[in-house]
């Protein structure tokens, strides 16, 4: 099944190998609204977050594009680390040619569940979450909360599901609307959605607030919301 920017998929196996990371960031900015958008909000957030020493993780790096902004926002801060996890080694290999510039990027093949995390003042997961298993979120988060140093702040955008069954199919015609309007035929959105199918499995906002209270974070807000996908701020 074709989904777009010529990556094929099959039913309920949707994967971010092979040949996806070649045209990942093309697919993703016409699939996502305000994608760009949310970068720029992320490294406006990092003014508040991110010292002089601090450690600053993202999870699910990807392509290295939204590393590679902020450390380039922050090069007035040249002492601050920067580390990225993906499990994809494809995603590696773009992120690490993308970051090659900047020294203090370090970007790993690791998951992150059985990674030790230093101390951090931010931790980012941008779109991430929703393609973890649900039986491992609340062990992540955990880890999060535990990572931050107090003050520190855990970044989350996600895609979210409506609060009741009306809503949900309010968002997800909207959404449609927003593909069809990117350029993407009604095949390939069927194809993507078909492909996701047990791969991509978002919460509701309640969902996700739920995760960070047990984690123990108690001040979160959200920073970002458009349709079907939210950006949340929370402060250890």
């Amino acid at each position: 099944m074709k989904v777009g920017h010529s990556i094929e998929a099959k039913s309920a196996d949707w994967t971010f190998s092979g040949d996806v990371a070649d045209t990942f960031v093309d697919h993703i900015r016409q699939s996502v609204p305000m994608y760009e958008e949310g970068h720029d909000l992320i490294c406006q957030l990092s003014d508040f977050f991110c010292h002089k020493d601090s450690v600053v993780y993202e999870l699910g790096v990807s392509t290295g594009e939204l590393l590679r902004k902020l450390a380039e926002h922050n090069q007035h801060k040249p002492d601050i680390r920067w580390v990225g996890f993906d499990v994809e080694e494809a995603m590696i290999k773009k992120a690490k040619d993308h970051c090659k510039d900047f020294s203090k990027i370090e970007v790993l093949l690791e998951d992150v569940r059985l990674q030790e995390l230093e101390k951090s003042d931010m931790i980012v997961s941008y779109y991430c979450m929703q393609f973890i298993a649900p039986r491992y979120r609340q062990e992540i988060f955990d880890k999060i909360y535990e990572a931050l140093n107090w003050g520190g702040a855990f970044i989350m955008f996600e895609k979210v599901r409506g609060p009741d069954a009306r809503f949900q199919d309010i968002m997800s015609s909207m959404y449609n609307d927003f593909k069809v309007r990117n350029g993407f035929s009604a095949e390939e959105i069927l194809s993507k959605t078909r492909s996701l199918k047990g791969i991509l499995e978002p919460f509701s906002t309640e969902g996700n607030l739920g995760l960070l209270e047990r984690a123990g974070f108690k001040d979160v807000t959200t920073i970002m919301k458009h349709i079907c996908f939210e950006g949340f701020v929370a402060i250890k």
